[in-house]
């Protein structure tokens, strides 16, 4: 079993930044895609950035210019840089990590637990 273990979360005024970083516990799964989600209260939980492991990254137009997604493919960690940060950023960040399986026929999805982003005005 894969779990993803996030970091960095808290709370930072309107106009900082933080970085938030999610690694797998295991280094031998091959994680092809991974990506970063958020869930506001009584919101859904949406998709914001997404990095494929060929390092192509795709962003939430919410978040587009302000918010930077990388990854350590040898560590399968993936980070988030978010600058720029506004109030309606508050929410619980989750990483996901997507693994293809070697048949080549289906898929795992790893979730992180979830952290805590408050940005206050």
């Amino acid at each position: 079993q894969v779990h993803m273990v996030e970091s960095g979360g808290g709370l930072v005024q309107a106009g900082g930044s933080l970085r938030l970083s999610c690694a797998a516990s295991s280094s031998s799964v091959r994680i092809d895609t991974m990506a970063w989600y958020r869930q506001a209260p009584g919101n859904e939980r949406v998709l914001i950035a997404s990095v494929g492991s060929s390092g192509s990254a795709n962003y939430a137009d919410s978040v587009k210019g302000r918010f930077t997604i990388s990854r350590d493919g040898a560590r399968n960690t993936v980070y988030l840089q978010m600058n720029n940060m506004r109030p309606e950023d508050t929410a619980v960040y989750y990483c996901k990590g997507t693994e293809i399986w070697n048949t080549g026929n289906g898929y795992s999805d790893y979730w992180g637990q979830g952290t805590q982003v408050t940005v206050s005005s």
